[in-house]
């Protein structure tokens, strides 16, 4: 039980809408999420959609639109169901189930209550903003209050959605976490909910995949904005035990709601939150409802009922005296009710009525007093009591009911391994187990896929820890009782390895490589020596957490059965990626699961940079691939035991510590020996970790590398860690190496834009003018990322102006299409040439139209500058286009403007005779046309090509052109005239939209 009382009915409310008059006026669950920020689709993709003539395949437009529409439909569908998986975790209503139903007569009078139907009542949300809390002691009822007011929501708020999510400190970490909640919160949601369009985005849904690793503010902002989305539909959440975790995290999640609420109720959406907690850690919250259950009239009557139904003493005055006694004692709390009741039940049973009333005064009032006295009553089986404790408390995660009646079974039986006889050990065997080994304090959780062992009740947990309980049965203690319980276990898991290795009933595995009969091994295993899994997962992580309390693990790990546990945790890897060569080093192992304080008691000579035929390649890199940054630091630490105190090695270790930059590659990654394990250091952006290799082991300069230097990695990564590319040069390496693209680290250091490195490689000799496989510079790359203080100190050092590229494009060419005003102006102050030609005949002026949409802006001033200082504005390339003709297809009005009002020949025509109004109409670019004709364009020229007329262009568009079309007959254009193919431009309108 979590909290108390058991009972076999579902309460039914006084009145229809969970004992509130006010019924809500929303009918369905139909949502839009509007187009808010996961709405992408309207304005991406629209740049090039006017270029595209009209096709022989016009009219087949609409059919190809409704396949494409069905395809996209079913992608958005998957992933859409994998966004909902991603949100997924197997203990994600565990707390909830967990939780006993209200006795049959107690939880009804909340419903009657003011707070309850002030909290639901519409008008009344600018005093309390949704909020409801009801707050209470340790083991006061809580919980069970929450579940019996989520189960009446479900049953009588139907045209409300009805969420909720129940906090759990004893259970996994997304059960007691602000991500778990978030992830619980939000599947619900949507799965009431019609798939909300923006949703769907294509964009959005690419980038989640099943096992989607989710950050907290990623949660909370989607949250917020499907619930922003909600409209007119009500939302009711039920959060129970906020308090369970750290204040911290409490303070995040109040905060978080706070904010949703505030904005929700100016959006006018009817949101309320129904939170329970204990009344600590305190956390301001000024618009809410509040409702203390201890004195409550309502409370007290829920403890009276519940003794007159459970405690079976009859109804003797003697029976009437104990049962209002125990009340009084209680002060509220229905934890301390169900135990005692239990104790004083059991007296009864046994005949000794007359002993109950003294029982009653013995038995302390004090809820964590009461867990004293239950444990330290006798000393019947104190070893197993000890064992159970530890194991619930220390677990990596919770046990299931069979794997802790075995590993404490081989505990006590001197490490005889019991293998599973379900016809003699049953589930009643295993549970009546654990409630005497536990003596009442633990009892298996009601999940219905995967039953774990737990604690009664969060205030056992407190008293064992926060009050020093747990030191009350641990007889021999040398004061860190934690890690000497998790010594306890590393025994037990260390002699269940040993003894099972032994053992001859054991499962012979790995017979063969076929993947059936290896998982026909595992199951086996699974099935007749449950613990096994467990002690083989957990054993080096039980010594971790011995070892961080100094309680040393040298002798261990030298004892140490390395390719026994290899084999094993190979057997219970359903990956083979994931597996160990039997040749994987410890250290490998420890620095992979993220065991640092046990890389300290590895005393081989082994470096953490040596490489291995394992999946990371070495040690370092595998800490890395699985994020675990403080083993990365004791791995380096551990290479520091035998330097002198003034080596830089310890500066280093020192600094990647004050350096927190984050790992670039995650666990996917494979490594492959012919990189280099400098490389991989490099790729991962941690400059200091490959400072401190180089330091340590030059040899590793000497590993082949097919695909780069290590320089080009301290180039690329140079702002994570500058010192590493003076060290790498100081080392020997060559600053005229090239990549696979013939650039060198200058290139990549023009276009990053590091000026201190720019002018250490300069300092070695780097050549200022060597071209990589398009034959740029470094000037021309700096030029075309507008690094202008590179720009400035590759000329001072004599880099050539006019050094053109493949495509026969200077730097000038460059930062004209980059949009850089300044660094244009500086290069024709410098002496470039205005008016140089690519192999196409583009002049600089007429880069300005080719310019990426992000840069149209910008690049308006870069224009004025080039006409400024003298550039020929009707300049042709060499297909006879001028830049208003190119302008013409992408229209950039401020640009048009420009180069009209500066004395562009409008109606100047290209090689095919082709003016700017001919490329508007016939790329179908609406205001350039209207631009034009207004300004005077001709609207009688006709291509040499086809001869075809601006008007014929026009007519075969859609409705968007009609004011266009007017514009030109307006101006006396020939409607009737046939062109070169015998078609008139009333045969073009008759095949367009007009």
């Amino acid at each position: 039980m979590r909290e108390e009382q058991a009972s076999q009915q579902n309460p039914q409310p006084p009145n229809g809408d969970g004992g509130s008059e006010f019924a809500s006026t929303v009918q369905g669950h139909n949502v839009d999420l509007g187009n808010k920020s996961f709405t992408r689709r309207d304005n991406a993709h629209t740049i090039n959609h006017n270029y595209y003539a009209p096709t022989s395949e016009y009219e087949h437009r609409g059919e190809k639109r409704k396949y494409e529409d069905e395809q996209d439909h079913d992608g958005q569908t998957f992933g859409y169901e994998r966004l909902l998986k991603s949100l997924d975790f197997p203990q994600i209503d565990a707390q909830h189930e967990n939780i006993r139903k209200a006795h049959s007569k107690t939880c009804k009078w909340i419903l009657e209550r003011p707070e309850y139907h002030d909290w639901l009542n519409p008008s009344k949300v600018q005093e309390h903003h949704g909020f409801f809390w009801i707050k209470g002691k340790p083991g006061a009822g809580k919980s069970t209050l929450m579940k019996f007011l989520l189960s009446n929501a479900r049953s009588k708020m139907k045209s409300k959605i009805v969420i909720f999510f129940f906090f759990n400190a004893r259970g996994q970490d997304l059960e007691r976490s602000t991500i778990g909640m978030y992830r619980s919160l939000l599947q619900q949601l949507l799965l009431k909910i019609q798939r909300p369009q923006s949703l769907l985005d294509s964009e959005l849904l690419s980038r989640i995949s099943e096992t989607h690793e989710w950050g907290t503010e990623a949660l909370r902002t989607l949250f917020e904005e499907v619930v922003q989305s909600l409209k007119s539909t009500p939302l009711v959440v039920f959060i129970d035990a906020l308090d369970e975790c750290n204040v911290d995290e409490i303070r995040y999640r109040i905060s978080s709601f706070k904010s949703l609420g505030d904005s929700t109720v100016s959006a006018g959406i009817e949101y309320h939150v129904c939170f329970a907690s204990r009344h600590y850690p305190h956390v301001t919250m000024p618009r809410k409802v509040d409702l203390v259950l201890e004195g409550h009239e309502g409370h007290e009557q829920d403890i009276a009922s519940y003794l007159d139904s459970e405690l079976a003493i009859g109804n003797s005055k003697l029976a009437d005296d104990i049962r209002s006694e125990l009340q009084e004692k209680a002060s509220g709390v229905f934890m301390w009710v169900v135990l005692v009741t239990g104790i004083l039940q059991q007296k009864y049973d046994q005949g000794h009525i007359h002993a109950l009333k003294q029982t009653l005064r013995e038995i302390p009032g004090d809820l964590h007093e009461l867990f004293r006295d239950i444990l330290t009553r006798d000393n019947d089986n104190r070893d197993e009591l000890l064992l159970c404790i530890q194991w619930v408390l220390f677990a990596k995660h919770p046990l299931k009911p069979e794997e802790l009646y075995f590993v404490i079974r081989s505990s006590i039986e001197h490490g005889r391994i019991v293998e599973w006889d379900r016809d003699e050990i049953q589930d009643e065997v295993i549970r009546n187990f654990i409630l005497s080994s536990s003596k009442g304090l633990a009892e298996i959780t009601r999940s219905s896929t995967n039953p774990t062992v737990q604690f009664i009740h969060e205030s056992v947990r407190d008293f064992l820890l926060k009050d020093h309980g747990l030191k009350d049965i641990l007889i021999e203690s040398s004061g860190n009782l934690e890690a000497e319980s998790h010594e306890r276990l590393k025994k037990s898991c260390f002699e269940y390895i040993q003894n099972y290795e032994a053992d001859d009933k054991k499962i012979l595995v790995f017979r063969t490589s076929r993947r059936e009969e290896i998982t026909t091994d595992r199951g086996k295993t699974d099935e007749q020596f449950p613990f096994f899994r467990y002690a083989i997962h957990n054993v080096l992580y039980h010594a971790n957490a011995a070892e961080e309390g100094n309680i040393g693990q040298t002798s261990f790990l030298d004892n140490f059965l390395l390719p026994v546990w290899i084999k094993y945790n190979n057997l219970f890897e359903t990956k083979a990626k994931r597996r160990y060569t039997l040749q994987a080093s410890l250290m490998y192992i420890l620095a992979e699961h993220g065991l640092g304080s046990l890389i300290g008691s590895n005393i081989n000579s082994q470096s953490c940079f040596d490489t291995e035929n394992e999946r990371y390649g070495a040690p370092v890199l595998a800490a890395m691939a699985t994020g675990n940054r403080k083993t990365v630091w004791r791995l380096m630490k551990r290479e520091t035991r035998n330097e002198q105190p003034t080596s830089r090695l310890h500066d280093l270790c020192d600094e990647f510590l004050e350096y927190q930059t984050r790992f670039r590659i995650g666990r996917n990654f494979t490594f492959a020996q012919r990189r280099g394990i400098l490389s991989y250091i490099l790729d991962f952006g941690q400059g200091i970790v490959a400072s401190f290799a180089l330091a340590s082991c030059r040899p590793f300069l000497e590993l082949a590398l097919e695909d780069e230097n290590p320089l080009f990695y301290a180039v690329r990564f140079a702002d994570d860690y500058p010192p590493l590319v003076q060290l790498l040069l100081d080392e020997g390496v060559g600053v005229e190496c090239r990549d696979t693209k013939l650039k060198s680290p200058l290139h990549h250091v023009a276009a990053k834009g590091n000026e201190a490195i720019l002018i250490l490689l300069l300092s070695k000799g780097a050549s200022l003018d060597c071209q990589d496989i398009g034959g740029r510079t470094p000037l021309s790359h700096a030029a075309g990322n507008s690094q202008g203080i590179i720009v400035l100190l590759l000329l001072s050092q004599g880099a050539n102006l006019e050094y053109a590229d493949n495509e026969g494009r200077t730097p000038l060419a460059y930062a004209v299409r980059a949009g850089s005003d300044s660094t244009v102006y500086f290069l024709l102050a410098k002496g470039a040439n205005i008016e140089t030609v690519d192999n196409m005949g583009t002049t600089p002026l007429f880069h300005t139209t080719l310019v990426f949409e992000m840069f149209l802006l910008k690049v308006i001033n870069v224009a004025k500058i080039l006409l400024d200082l003298g550039a020929i504005i009707d300049k042709t390339d060499h297909t006879g286009q001028t830049p208003l003709m190119r302008a013409a297809t992408l229209f950039n009005s401020q640009l048009f403007d420009l180069l009209v009002h500066r004395g562009a020949d409008i109606n100047k025509t290209d090689n095919d005779g082709c003016t700017a109004l001919l490329y508007a109409t016939r790329c179908g670019v609406l205001e350039s046309a209207r631009f034009l004709i207004l300004h005077g364009a001709s609207v009688h020229m006709t291509d040499s090509t086809n001869g075809r007329s601006v008007f014929s262009y026009a007519v075969e568009r859609d409705e968007t052109w009609r004011g266009v079309v007017e514009l030109l007959l307006c101006r006396g254009v020939l409607v009737e005239q046939a062109y070169t193919a015998g078609i008139t431009p009333l045969s073009y309108a008759a095949m367009g939209a007009l």
